[in-house]
């Protein structure tokens, strides 16, 4: 069987386990991935590398995904670059605050593999 990769993907998250399970999604679905572990390592990687979107989480020491978010958008070079928020935060404040700092989509915690894929195919399709 082949598997056609269709993007490359930043997964930012804190939480080792919760990279897993994302990763474990997504190459399922032939996904080329890419971790980082907070959001100052995801703004590195993501003006290194050429990348197809951003699955970030909120909550993380240092920056927020809010200011990742927040950060991307402000930059020439990952201004276009679709994020998707994946947070525990599943209050509609937190999704609307989401959309305003520039991310185009928001799944919540704990999400299914078909959330998460459907999320990421509506930002970058």
């Amino acid at each position: 069987m082949t598997i056609i990769l269709v993007g490359k993907i930043l997964l930012v998250d804190d939480s080792p386990s919760e990279l897993e399970i994302m990763s474990h999604y997504l190459k399922d679905s032939g996904y080329n991935l890419i971790h980082a572990t907070s959001a100052k390592e995801a703004l590195d990687k993501a003006a290194s590398e050429q990348l197809d979107a951003i699955v970030t989480d909120v909550v993380m020491p240092g920056m927020s995904g809010f200011e990742l978010c927040r950060s991307l958008k402000k930059n020439p070079s990952t201004r276009k670059l679709p994020i998707v928020i994946c947070s525990s935060k599943n209050l509609e404040i937190d999704r609307l605050w989401a959309m305003k700092q520039g991310a185009d989509a928001y799944v919540t915690k704990p999400y299914t593999r078909e959330q998460l894929l459907r999320a990421i195919k509506s930002v970058t399709m």
